[in-house]
């Protein structure tokens, strides 16, 4: 990539990182164009669609709970192991804006490209769900967590404490309506 390409590659995507911050999902690209000096063709041309450009924005985080659950493996007390990485997915969904809609977004988009955060997530936890597998539900799968996670993260966006909220949302549906415990 030349030199002049690589920095506007770098400026879009810290504007389209702080446009995110505050605009969410739906940020305007045509914003973070005129923000970043650029031109909306250049934005295309680095991230043909918005789903690209929520991957490359979202990258290091999702990176960074894909190592969460890879250090979470192995560990004796299985069913512990998942729910830390749980908790984790679940704080960063509710907590950084625009990844629980990027989250959403995957589910019917392009969720077979290698840098879809849900395709990541999806591979980085199923070896959790297998390795807890004694412990849930029959059928529970690492999907069915994630959309769990990301329908509670989207309900407490606008909560004073996401992240409080959606954790204590995420216990609710762990522990259930009633005190027999399922995970």
């Amino acid at each position: 990539m030349r030199a002049d390409a690589q920095r506007n590659y770098a400026r879009l995507l810290a504007v389209a990182e702080a446009e995110i911050a505050v605009n969410g999902a739906d940020a305007s690209l045509e914003q973070i164009a005129r923000i970043a000096g650029v031109g909306s063709g250049t934005v295309r041309r680095h991230f043909p669609t918005r789903h690209a450009l929520l991957a490359a924005v979202f990258r290091d985080r999702v990176e960074t709970l894909c190592a969460h659950a890879r250090d979470r493996l192995g560990r004796p007390d299985t069913r512990g192991a998942l729910l830390e990485w749980l908790g984790a997915v679940t704080t960063s969904a509710a907590t950084i804006r625009g990844l629980a809609m990027a989250l959403n977004r995957d589910r019917t988009a392009d969720a077979e490209h290698e840098h879809c955060a849900t395709t990541q997530l999806t591979e980085a936890g199923e070896p959790l769900v297998r390795q807890a597998a004694d412990d849930l539900a029959p059928g529970v799968t690492v999907t069915d967590l994630l959309a769990l996670i990301t329908g509670i993260a989207l309900a407490t966006e606008t909560h004073p404490d996401p992240a409080a909220e959606a954790n204590r949302l995420l216990d609710l549906a762990i522990t259930g309506l009633s005190p027999i415990r399922r995970l």
